[in-house]
């Protein structure tokens, strides 16, 4: 049941030139705000048990969290049995004796929403080899045969991309050959161009200069006309064509993530033509064996080839292929060499799930948070299939004991940190809302080792203001009603930004870094540079505002004022039209703390951040006064 190449698309609509158009897949629901819960991972890993997780259930209903909003219970990681049975999914008899349908109605018994895992690939990421890869139907009729509301699935064994668990040389699905000339003909018609010629679309793709060599080049049997032989160079080709690896830091989520080789030709008649790529493989970052050949856009797209190309002997032993058959309009032509893989087979192997569940249970309500830590770049298929997608690789890997994700929680520049997934999901505002789903920046660390309460305060902030999923991971029965951690959890007000009813994330409309991006559009800069202040702006329903002043940095930091005039434009078509005309006809504005509750207010339309201490926040809510 296990496919042995990724599926064949047939369906432009999970085609890369759909990804654009802001349709979901059928089954796919719209209209839902974050979730809100309990996740085991980080607190006990894959020693979760049936007895651990009745325990976080009853918390979060004794500790009145779940009439704050937090529903969801979700086992993760090594809740299974290490193979299926019969070809299904069995649980962990020794950690789960009572099996999952009893599991899920003691949790529905308490008024909460049950959460299960797995993952795209053939083995969970610790190693239980149940995933869901050619198992969807079967899986799908499961999951809901258990009541299951809240389905996370991973990436960590799948087939068709070099995930973390995942064979390397899977890079051969991702990118594609390097290519160095293309040769068109019809009859008496011949042109034959090279990469050079060619136009470099989007990123990532690049031309290099090929390493000299003794000896003809490899011409293949079909040579093309006018090849060069006995060069001492073999030339210039295209590389690098493919979508760039979102999983680690340093690749802003804002602009083209891919690249294409596009040649534009002119031919005589319209008809069929017969196209050869004289191109070399290898399986390697940059360097894969896919091509997929088209003409035409969005709508118009056509693809003529998408498969891996037969492999040559490396990555600068050019060969030609067996002809390709493209049909061409009269005149003009724009024919696309790419690999939009990397995304497109990501978003079936979701969609499959999706299918699976729709096929069980028409109308269901699962809930489907996508865990492929930001590798494809879910920001720009996620809303079709997921509520949720993870943005980067995990926040924390010392999971178990309670999750301490030790020094460096806050700042370590690999993803493992607050900083790094807040800097990234800080700029990915316009991928976010109820018409498509939220960006993911994994679960919340508040409670661990690592992190000072300041920095759990400024944290679950961050998380609210971006309207990410408020799953927490510590174990809850650490708290006490009324203490220290309880009560940055429970806060009312900040839960409120997070769940108000319009689902906008907030904007960054200033930041004190000094850089020309930064200064012009700080809402797109990709920031690193953590020795700053941050000032997100979000709309909310009663036509209020919240504003918060974010001290990302280590050391204490002087006040800043932000005025009215810059919240507004900076906002822009983020504001409903009630908000705009509210806030420019106000003769004050009352500001509220939403961390100490107190109350001013400011007739100027100016608001300060006074000092804030290292890594702290003020966040206010600013209503409009007529009076």
């Amino acid at each position: 049941m296990i496919p042995t190449q990724p599926e064949k698309i047939t369906d432009n609509r999970f085609r890369f030139d759909s990804f654009s158009d802001g349709k979901a897949l059928p089954g796919k629901k719209t209209g839902r705000l974050p979730a809100m819960g309990w996740n085991s991972w980080n607190a006990f890993g894959s020693g979760n048990t049936e007895e651990l997780t009745k325990a976080m259930a009853d918390a979060i209903v004794s500790l009145g969290l779940s009439e704050l909003g937090y529903k969801y219970v979700v086992l993760d990681d090594g809740c299974y049995k290490s193979e299926r049975e019969d070809g299904k999914l069995a649980n962990e008899p020794v950690k789960f004796p009572g099996g999952f349908k009893a599991l899920s109605d003691y949790v529905h018994a308490r008024g909460l929403k049950f959460g299960m895992y797995n993952d795209i690939g053939t083995n969970l990421c610790a190693g239980a080899a149940v995933g869901t890869c050619g198992f969807e139907k079967t899986d799908a009729k499961s999951y809901l045969d258990w009541g299951v509301d809240f389905l996370k699935i991973d990436n960590c064994y799948y087939l068709w991309d070099n995930a973390t668990f995942s064979n390397p040389e899977n890079a051969k699905y991702v990118f594609a050959p390097n290519l160095k000339q293309i040769q068109l003909k019809k009859g008496d018609f011949s042109i034959l161009l090279s990469a050079e010629e060619g136009i470099l679309e989007g990123v990532g793709a690049s031309l290099k200069d090929g390493l000299a060599r003794k000896g003809a080049e490899n011409n293949g049997a079909n040579g093309a006309d006018g090849a060069a032989s006995n060069d001492k160079s073999i030339g210039r080709y295209v590389t690098g064509i493919g979508t760039f690896d979102g999983t680690n830091t340093g690749t802003s989520p804002v602009g083209a993530m891919s690249g294409e080789l596009v040649f534009e030709v002119d031919v005589p008649e319209a008809g069929e033509y017969s196209l050869t790529v004289l191109y070399a493989t290898a399986r390697q970052n940059g360097t894969g064996e896919w091509l997929q050949i088209a003409t035409g856009a969005g709508e118009d797209l056509t693809v003529f080839y998408d498969d891996l190309l037969p492999p040559t002997e490396g990555p600068e032993s050019f060969e030609n292929s067996a002809p390709i058959k493209i049909n061409l309009k009269a005149g003009r032509n724009r024919i696309r060499l790419m690999n939009h893989r990397r995304q497109e087979n990501t978003l079936c192997s979701y969609a499959a799930m999706l299918k699976g569940l729709n096929e069980a249970k028409s109308g269901h309500e699962m809930l489907i948070s996508l865990c492929e830590w930001g590798k494809t770049q879910p920001q720009n298929w996620g809303y079709k299939v997921g509520d949720s997608w993870r943005i980067l690789n995990d926040i924390t890997f010392r999971v178990g004991s309670d999750g301490n994700p030790g020094f460096g929680a806050w700042t370590d520049p690999g993803t493992p940190s607050v900083t790094s997934q807040y800097n990234k999901a800080v700029i990915m505002d316009e991928f976010s809302g109820l018409d498509k789903g939220w960006n993911d920046p994994d679960m919340l660390m508040i409670g661990m080792n690592g992190l000072t309460l300041t920095m759990c305060k400024t944290h679950f902030t961050m998380w609210c203001m971006m309207n990410s999923p408020l799953m927490l991971g510590l174990d809850l029965r650490r708290l006490t009603k009324g203490d220290e951690l309880y009560n940055i959890i429970s806060n009312r007000e900040i839960i409120a930004l997070n769940q108000d009813s319009l689902g906008i994330q907030a904007k960054r409309i200033f930041t004190t870094i000094q850089s020309s991006e930064a200064a012009t559009a700080p809402d797109k800069a990709y920031i690193t540079d953590n020795d700053r202040i941050d000032v997100l702006a979000k709309p909310l329903s009663d036509t209020s505002l919240a504003l918060s002043f974010i001290n990302v940095s280590e050391s204490q930091k002087e006040s800043l004022t932000v005025d009215l005039p810059l919240i507004l434009n900076s906002l822009g078509k983020k504001l409903p039209s009630s908000t705009t005309a509210a806030f420019n006809s106000a003769k004050r504005f009352v500001i509220k703390d939403l961390w100490s509750g107190k109350e001013n207010e400011s007739l100027d339309g100016k608001f300060q951040s006074g000092s804030l201490e290292a890594c702290d926040n003020l966040t206010i809510k600013i209503t409009p006064c007529n009076n």
